[in-house]
């Protein structure tokens, strides 16, 4: 075989090489992108845990940062299950979320985010109790007083329900009824009639969470507003990509308990 001969071969086995060599590499990206791409949340791990359930309900509980080289985000969630009329509660371990997610989620503390019924679900987000349970004549009823004003009461069977979503006081029909008329199934998330009511900073709170909100909401509005208002601000304005300036770094905080429907 000629010199010239040889070398065409070796040149032609060196570039098959090296589509070789790049298609492994293309394939080893894809599957790595597919596997960043379709990571189950733990929203998405607690829906397929209950996936045998019909009817459930998911209250964020509880939520924290942590600083770190990186920040870590943590959610930890109230269960309640309903199976054949038989009503169950618990509170998840901390669950680590995303960083959108929690910011998505910092206005939500004590609500609904994520509910089961009848094997549809639904993310709207509401106060705990009012999708499903308040104004459904199953568990209860409304009761009027001598003003005029009606509450919702649950029958004396499922009077723990109280308890289970931390109603402190009775709900009032009237912000009941502007959920049902307004919000339901709109997609929108109600916090209240007029100014917050229900949520992190709402004004119907149990005490834990008023303590809560006195001691630490100004920290927490401040960092996560800002964190909020740039996120905003990068998805509007996408050609402006320094984070260098934009950087929030939160000490560990913890939101105890409140917040509940009430």
């Amino acid at each position: 075989m000629s010199k010239s001969s040889k070398d065409l071969l070796l040149t032609i086995l060196a570039f098959v090489l090296l589509i070789g060599l790049a298609n492994r590499c293309s394939s080893n990206s894809e599957e790595s992108s597919r596997s960043r791409t379709y990571k189950k949340s733990a929203m998405d791990n607690l829906i397929v845990s209950m996936r045998d359930i019909p009817n459930f309900s998911i209250l964020l509980y509880d939520m924290k940062a942590d600083e770190g080289f990186n920040d870590h985000y943590y959610h930890k969630y109230q269960i309640i299950r309903d199976i054949k009329d038989s009503i169950t509660t618990e509170i998840t371990d901390w669950k680590e979320v995303s960083e959108n997610y929690f910011i998505e989620n910092e206005k939500n503390l004590g609500m609904e985010i994520l509910s089961k019924k009848d094997g549809v679900i639904s993310k709207e987000v509401a106060p705990a109790g009012y999708n499903g349970y308040v104004g459904n004549e199953k568990y209860g009823h409304w009761t009027q007083r001598s003003n005029g004003s009606s509450f919702w009461e649950f029958y004396g069977r499922y009077a723990m329900l109280r308890s289970v979503f931390h109603m402190i006081s009775p709900t009032p029909y009237g912000y009941w009824n502007d959920y049902n008329t307004h919000y339901r199934r709109s997609g929108r998330n109600y916090y209240g009639s007029g100014t917050h009511t229900y949520g992190t900073y709402g004004n119907r709170n149990t005490n834990s969470q008023k303590n809560w909100n006195s001691n630490k909401s100004s920290s927490f509005k401040s960092r996560v507003n800002s964190r909020v208002s740039r996120s905003n601000s990068r998805s509007t304005r996408s050609s402006r990509t320094s984070r260098s300036s934009s950087r929030y770094r939160s000490s560990s905080f913890r939101s105890r308990g409140g917040g509940f429907g009430k």
